[in-house]
């Protein structure tokens, strides 16, 4: 069933409540399908984000990697490849018109990737000791198998670049505006279920079971996801802007000449893209190496995994509630409230986590304000960048963002092994990144007031 009703606004009975997002129509009804048919994607993408990085990153330390060549693989070249990938898809997603839609082909196209990458990783291991057997001494099966994991774990990132930028393009098209907060709330709620979901079940079997799992998220995210692409579908889209001035020829180097024009010539939307970026990576430092900290200190993967799926419940709770006060208050004004709140928590966690309890304590703490730090600001790309460029300036902020991480992850790991892996480090450099980013937003608000605020905003062109 398609999402979007064919009812049309003059043929609605007048008591009943219409909603349009560019060509799309919807009743009641047709809001429910389509949200639906979103989470349920949203459920196989977030099974397989919440399932795959940490599986991903003990197999790596298992099989010989250190701490800065496991912040290199998790961390900077996911980054690189949406340095390299991200502009492409999202400039050209902006610009295609198919029956199907500007982003649903590239969808199509990044799933069988996905799916492939996942099956790789699951057979690596045996790969890699069939490949020690041909190679003798030379090769041994620790070094084998990590470059299968590696490859493999590529081609994974690929996949999953592509796929991420354009989804949220894709809600930010059919979802409309005024109920984008609420939207965000529910596929908030969805992630952290199937966080629960992983973290109180299956983490612990991490080690053991790892191949299980690959090919588990493998099923569920090629059906859960075709299923998805399949039941929603895109409106009709005016005509992609026509080139102007020297560009107007076409071609490779006038599409990049346009699209840096467009998106990093606008001080106003570069704050954007900063402020965004160094907030989310403030939880990058623990996040990263937290399954690291919990075995250094002797906790049980077991016990770690239960503690995250509370901290997941909490913020199940509390997810549908930020996102319709998002709606309210407007999730600029929220972000900035929440993540100041982050910082506090952070360096709460550095000064005074020094145990098992009081870091189980601190993870949920944290947990829960990271969880409620996305909430709050899931809809804000779509309220503040105008929609018709909307994958196009998405893109930007994931070239920018792409370099922080570069830099960030294998900075964070070399870090770590210099101190003697103390991962309790990675607190303060939360901290840290949290303060840059609250003095950023702070003054985005600033500029946002300018261009009318809450009641009356019009995004720059």
């Amino acid at each position: 069933m398609n999402p979007a009703s064919e009812l049309r606004p003059d043929a609605a009975p007048a008591s009943r409540k219409v909603w349009k997002v560019g060509t799309l129509t919807y009743t009641a009804a047709g809001i429910v399908a389509l949200f639906v048919w979103l989470l349920w994607g949203d459920f196989a993408w977030s099974m397989r984000d919440r399932s795959i990085p940490p599986v991903i990153t003990l197999l790596f330390k298992n099989y010989g990697s250190p701490d800065m060549l496991t912040g290199i693989l998790i961390g900077s070249l996911p980054a690189l490849l949406g340095l390299v990938l991200n502009p492409i898809v999202s400039y050209r997603s902006d610009r295609l018109r198919s029956r199907l839609g500007r982003r649903i082909p590239y969808l199509i196209l990044s799933t069988p990737v996905i799916v492939i990458g996942l099956v790789g990783l699951a057979f690596s291991p045996p790969l890699g000791t069939t490949l020690s057997h041909w190679f003798g001494p030379v090769l041994g099966a620790s070094l084998a198998t990590l470059i299968f994991l590696a490859l493999f774990w590529t081609l994974f990132e690929v996949g999953c670049v592509v796929s991420m930028a354009v989804f949220n393009a894709l809600v930010n098209d059919v979802v409309p505006q005024e109920l984008l907060g609420r939207f965000y709330g529910l596929f908030r709620a969805v992630s952290l279920f199937a966080g629960m979901l992983f973290n109180f079940w299956i983490v612990g079997k991490s080690e053991t079971h790892h191949m299980a799992i690959f090919l588990g998220m493998a099923i569920l995210y090629g059906i859960g996801f075709t299923v998805m692409l399949v039941k929603v579908k895109e409106g009709e889209y005016p005509p992609p802007p026509e080139p102007q001035g020297p560009d107007a020829a076409g071609g490779f180097l006038p599409a990049v000449k346009s699209y840096f024009r467009d998106c990093f010539t606008k001080p106003y939307y570069l704050l954007c893209f900063l402020s965004g970026i160094i907030g989310g990576a403030a939880n990058i430092p623990f996040n990263l190496f937290v399954l690291l900290y919990v075995k250094s200190i002797g906790l049980s993967l077991e016990t770690y995994g239960k503690y995250i799926a509370l901290t997941y419940l909490i913020s199940f709770v509390v997810s549908y509630p930020l996102g319709a006060l998002a709606d309210r208050v407007h999730p600029l004004r929220l972000t900035i409230a929440v993540q100041s709140v982050f910082a506090l928590v952070t360096l709460a966690c550095g000064l005074f986590v020094e145990s098992q309890v009081s870091f189980l304590v601190g993870l949920v703490a944290l947990g829960v304000m990271a969880g409620a730090y996305y909430t709050a600001s899931a809809s804000l790309g779509a309220r503040l960048l105008p929609r018709a460029k909307f994958a196009e300036l998405s893109s930007a902020g994931g070239i920018l963002g792409a370099g922080v991480n570069i830099v960030l992850a294998p900075a964070v790991g070399f870090i770590l092994d210099q101190s003697g892996h103390n991962y309790r480090y990675t607190f303060f450099m939360g901290f840290i990144l949290a303060v840059v980013s609250i003095v950023l937003f702070l003054l985005l608000y600033r500029r946002f007031l300018r261009y009318g605020g809450p009641a009356g905003y019009v995004a720059p062109e």
